[in-house]
């Protein structure tokens, strides 16, 4: 077989990991908690065991002809699958956004096909681990190995652990009344040091670095509580940390783990409840968790597992993906994975809680609302779906067909020339990047459809983004398996889309040297002026990030520093605070 012809071969647009925005990690540090003496959350972040079930014994290995495997080598397995694979295909391998990886379907494909597929990734959004260097020769032999084994399974956290983990570093009554530092606040970016296990804060004026704070592994996203003045940071290790921003210097104030691995945090948005509850979902166990907005005391645990919703078949897995606030109800939306289910979680009365469930799609992972913040488009990305999530009237307005595998990221909302308010989405699995009307008043002929579709660089595209203040359209795609593709970024003028894209070369402009150096998620500052790229490397070669004049489209500032230890995510502080995207 071609070099050409092992990329394209099966297992389906896949994992879309070891970045910021898409890799995980089931596991923690100690059974009481995350690598302290004391169980409580703060710590040392950067080394992590995974809490699995020991592998197969060797008679039952022999007698199902798989490859040998030492002790340590199933340990150094675990602990890569939970950090780099994880995140789509399971912990318990069942698949999602990547296949599934059960061992009936990987001893039937093989050990040669399953190494040369992890080598050399698909244009469909698996990584080229081997061929780009992130994975050694031998790692990738051995994951192939790893695959052909039954998946260990973590175990459970409920209220006791995250109790022993919960950690008040600075009481609400102690804080700082009003803001002690100069900083603007809602020019700030908070940035993810991936590997670090860090953020880092930029100002948005300067682009220094003004502080960098330890976190949990691999952060996922931060997200702004309606005041705007708490960050929540959440990793693939499921901590949270909360960071007051208003002290001289911001700093943590409250810790907590929910889990052994999750992706979504959020804030109470509604009038008159803001800032007072936060909740988070996790990959593992599959649970989200209500907590107090001020402290991260938890207080409510809700388990996600039950029924798929079309087969009606129990699912062990069911993974909690995006969440947001409610805008128009004291609601969170909660996104259940593998169920395919919207959950639209009531916060006015804990004790007696109301959840309505919407049978939506599979599998649901991320999205983000439309310009009027009533409704909430998120992807179903195993069936090539947008279910659109009517906030008002708290039900599925429509399932919109769209291109292979989308990734929306949080999408992005523009007017368009002839369809008028349109949401866009790239795709994993495709080039293409999907238009779907929003307006159901002005436009009802175009509302909940895809109105067009247009052709980017390739498959793989994680981010897509524009701002209000601006007529351009950046698609990143830093999954794609060619060099020239992921260390690069396609924009499009929303004025005329037909006229195609311009392909900026970030990672050549960056001129960081050797390393993968993969082009991701942009974001605006507040004014819209400008766009920030990472130029993502892994931690033993140099990392930047990348300003561009939005207007112009031209180079800005490279920003470097040997502190920028994989800075993948970036959330500007006010386009996050108040859904801006």
């Amino acid at each position: 077989m071609t070099t050409k012809g092992i990329k394209r071969t099966l297992l389906g647009a896949a994992a879309v990991v070891a970045i910021t925005i898409g890799s995980s990690v089931a596991m923690a540090a100690t059974e009481k908690g995350h690598g302290t003496d004391d169980g409580k959350a703060g710590g040392s972040t950067q080394t992590y065991v995974p809490q699995l079930d020991s592998m197969p014994a060797e008679d039952e290995a022999v007698a199902l002809d798989l490859p040998k495997m030492a002790p340590e080598e199933f340990g150094e397995a675990k602990k890569i699958f939970f950090e780099r694979c994880a995140g789509c295909h399971g912990v318990l391998r069942k698949g999602a956004t990547g296949p599934s990886l059960e061992p009936e379907r990987t001893r039937e494909l093989g050990f040669d096909h399953l190494k040369a597929f992890i080598t050399y990734g698909s244009p469909a959004g698996m990584p080229n681990w081997g061929t780009s260097g992130e994975l050694t020769e031998q790692q990738v032999d051995l994951m192939a190995r790893y695959v052909l084994l039954d998946p260990p399974a973590p175990p459970e956290w409920g209220m006791d652990k995250m109790k022993e983990s919960w950690d008040l570093v600075v009481k609400p009554e102690d804080r700082v009344t009003k803001q002690e530092n100069k900083l603007d606040l809602e020019n700030i970016f908070s940035v993810t040091l991936r590997d670090a296990g860090q953020i880092a804060l930029i100002n948005g004026a300067t682009y220094k670095i003004e502080k960098v704070i330890p976190t949990g592994y691999a952060v996922h996203i931060t997200r702004v509580s309606a005041s705007g003045r708490y960050l929540f940071v959440i990793g693939r290790d499921a901590r949270i940390d909360m960071i007051d921003l208003w002290p001289t210097e911001p700093t943590t104030v409250a810790t907590i783990k929910i889990g052994m691995e999750a992706r979504s945090v959020e804030t109470s948005k509604f009038k008159g409840y803001e800032d007072t509850f936060a909740i988070a979902g996790a990959y593992w166990p599959p649970q989200f968790v209500i907590m107090d907005g001020k402290t991260l005391e938890p207080r409510k645990i809700v388990s996600t597992r039950g029924m798929i919703y079309d087969e009606q078949t129990y699912h062990p897995e069911p993974r909690v993906a995006a969440i947001v606030g409610s805008h128009y109800k004291p609601e969170f939306v909660v996104n259940v994975k593998e169920t395919g289910q919207v959950l639209l979680v009531n916060y006015e009365d804990l004790e007696n809680l109301k959840v309505t469930t919407i049978n939506a799609e599979r599998f649901l992972h991320d999205g983000g609302f439309d310009s009027t913040g009533r409704y909430f488009m998120v992807a179903a990305n195993a069936r090539n779906k947008i279910a659109v999530i009517d906030t008002k009237e708290g039900k599925l307005v429509k399932l919109v067909e769209v291109g292979t595998t989308p990734h929306p990221g949080r999408g992005a909302n523009f007017v368009h020339p002839e369809f008028g308010p349109v949401w866009a989405t790239s795709h994993l699995g495709d080039q293409t990047i999907a238009l779907i009307g929003t307006d159901p008043e002005k436009h009802p002929d175009q509302a909940w459809k895809m109105v067009a579709s247009v052709d980017g660089q390739g498959g793989g595209s994680l981010f897509i983004k524009t701002h209000p203040n601006s007529t351009n359209l950046w698609v990143d795609t830093p999954l794609n398996s060619e060099a020239e593709l992921y260390q690069s970024v396609a924009v499009f003028d929303t004025r005329n889309l037909d006229k195609g894209y311009e392909v900026l070369p970030l990672a050549e402009w960056a001129d960081l040297g050797e390393g993968a150096k993969r082009v991701v998620q942009p974001e605006y500052n507040k004014e819209g002026t400008e766009v920030w790229f990472s130029i993502w490397n892994d931690s033993s070669h140099k990392s930047a990030i990348v300003v561009i004049d939005d207007k112009t489209r031209k180079l800005k500032r490279v920003i470097k520093d040997e502190r920028l230890v994989t800075p993948t995510g970036k959330f500007n502080v006010f386009n996050t605070q108040h859904d801006i995207y």
